[in-house]
């Protein structure tokens, strides 16, 4: 008697394990099927946004305004990496007063994938220089790389940006998405104002992303975790 119900709370045992193993499995399978989507969607993003590029331009030089444009230059600012450091410091340190160690956490990794975006971009800058707009040369990718008329692809405000609140999409995921509205508004005013194509501001955003979601993985692995990102 002992040993039948030992063998079926055995069997019951492997049974329970074996079903766990076989949808952590999926959800393993499932998660990396999304990210490959997500790959694919960021690279038909690009692709299109190159095409584009001529055609966003021109629309933007047909309809500028100059209270627009004084306005787009305010946004602007606002994507400058001083203004998002002075930003997350303030939060860090509001959340560390408090003893939030939770957002503590949050606000110290959206400072860090920040300055990682920033890097990135800034490399990639100096490694494939490509004229601003608004700049009137033939020789659109190339010329000097120390010449910040040459520094337009990626935009260093919306990779910054994008990877700064983008952490808050892994870790407080409405709130996240909400914020994305902020380096599209600072994308769209680098595009009025001449300072990027439409092609820096897309490819920015997607290294932006890759840098948040890569700081959430160790930060928030819960939440960055192949469950989390297909379950949410």
């Amino acid at each position: 008697m002992n040993f039948a119900v030992s063998y079926a709370a055995g069997f019951l045992d492997s049974a329970r394990n074996d079903s766990y193993d076989t949808g952590n499995l999926f959800m393993k399978r499932a998660a990396i099927f999304y990210w490959l989507v997500g790959i694919a969607i960021a690279a038909i993003a690009i692709g299109a946004a190159f095409y584009l590029d001529d055609t966003v331009w021109h629309f933007v030089q047909q309809h500028q305004n100059p209270t627009l444009r004084n306005l787009m230059r305010n946004v602007s600012r606002f994507g400058d990496w001083p203004a998002h450091v002075v930003l997350g410091l303030l939060l860090l340190g509001i959340a560390w007063w408090r003893g939030s160690k939770r957002w503590t956490r949050i606000f110290l990794s959206m400072l860090l994938a920040m300055a990682i975006a920033g890097v990135a971009g800034h490399v990639i800058k100096r490694t494939v220089p490509r004229a601003r707009p608004s700049v009137k040369s033939e020789l659109r990718w190339g010329g000097p790389r120390f010449s910040t008329k040459y520094h337009s692809f990626p935009s260093g405000h919306v990779g910054a940006s994008t990877a700064f609140f983008g952490i808050l999409i892994f870790a407080r995921r409405r709130i996240g998405l909400a914020c994305l509205s902020i380096p599209i508004l600072i994308g769209f005013s680098r595009m009025y104002i001449g300072a990027h194509y439409l092609s820096d501001v897309v490819c920015a955003a997607v290294l932006g992303f890759f840098c948040a979601a890569i700081i959430a993985r160790f930060f928030f692995p819960q939440s960055a975790s192949p469950q989390a990102i297909v379950g949410n």
